[in-house]
């Protein structure tokens, strides 16, 4: 395993500073729109990549975190007319990216985006984004209105089942995200599927392919469970089967329903004990930051990025 990143590059210099700070893994996506991302577009921007000693380990979808009313294939998450077309779409990107020589993929299937509260100070003054069930509107819309359950769950298998043959053929990772965060049932019309460890156990194991997993974010995970000590284990069932395709690597102080994010040394999961499990289950993919707090002066989110940089590199190089 090793150090990556998503974190998107403002500029040029962006690249060369991941470089300086010992990232050599990167996510990232060409600009324009996701349509146009034929075989050449993505060999160009594999190479510009490579031009920065960085290597392109991984491409986001159009299937992001943000609520489905704005995403650019909505119809796939609520079946929709050109729900076959975006998922056809998406089969020829992930050949197109097999082609081009970029191993794995990730996504989300979101329909509330990421709900948060007002940020609360850390350490030193730092602000962080923080989720308190008692501080929202527990009776608030969603942006797809009310959706049953395994309705969800239908539609998951419905993309599932022509997607992941299309990446098993070319052998391309999907790895994707968990709900961030957990919320009762029924928050904003919905049951976040992706919300709890049985939901994500259930969802790696349907259509079971060694390219079908999870982009395992160590702090929705934590985000889901009532004692934020069991996340080593947990991260180990999915590790032991081999359905962890990417580290999202973040922290918080609290647990289920109430928490806020913190930087990696300064939360309430045991992030060395992460590092461990990942060891010992051969976990060989990136380790990356997800979130991070927000610092007072110049250039905030480069410089918390960085610390967290040096934070993975100093577990790999000890425990790793």
């Amino acid at each position: 395993m090793y150090v990556g990143t998503q974190l998107p590059a403002r500029h040029d210099d962006d690249y060369r500073v991941m470089k300086q700070l010992g990232v050599n893994n990167v996510s990232a996506n060409p600009d324009g729109s996701w349509r146009d991302w034929d075989r050449p577009t993505l060999e160009r921007f594999r190479e510009k990549i490579e031009g920065f000693g960085l290597t392109l380990d991984m491409l986001q979808l159009p299937l992001h975190s943000a609520p489905v009313d704005g995403a650019p294939c909505k119809d796939i998450l609520l079946a929709g007319p050109n729900r076959d077309e975006q998922i056809d779409g998406l089969c020829r990107l992930i050949e197109n990216c097999a082609a081009a020589g970029i191993p794995s993929v990730r996504y989300n299937f979101n329909y509330i985006g990421i709900p948060r509260t007002p940020m609360e100070p850390g350490r030193g003054g730092y602000m962080a984004e923080a989720f308190r069930w008692d501080l929202v509107d527990q009776n608030e819309p969603g942006p797809a209105g009310v959706i049953a359950e395994e309705t969800i769950w239908e539609r998951a298998d419905y993309f599932l089942a022509r997607v992941v043959p299309a990446a098993e053929a070319v052998n391309v990772r999907l790895a994707c995200h968990p709900h961030d965060p957990a919320t009762p049932p029924g928050y904003k019309g919905v049951t976040r599927i992706l919300g709890s460890v049985e939901g994500m156990k259930r969802f790696v194991q349907m259509h079971e392919s060694p390219v079908h997993g999870l982009n395992f974010c160590i702090g929705t995970l934590g985000e889901m469970l009532e004692d934020v000590s069991e996340a080593a284990e947990v991260t180990r069932w999915f590790g032991e089967r081999g359905k962890i395709m990417n580290i999202h690597f973040r922290n918080i102080v609290g647990k289920r329903y109430s928490f806020r994010e913190s930087f990696l040394d300064d939360g309430d999961i045991d992030m060395p004990s992460i590092i461990d499990v990942l060891r010992d289950v051969g976990y060989k993919y990136m380790v990356m930051p997800d979130h991070a707090p927000t610092l007072a002066g110049d250039n905030q989110q480069q410089v918390a990025f960085a610390h967290c940089y040096g934070y993975i590199a100093a577990l790999l190089q000890t425990r790793g």
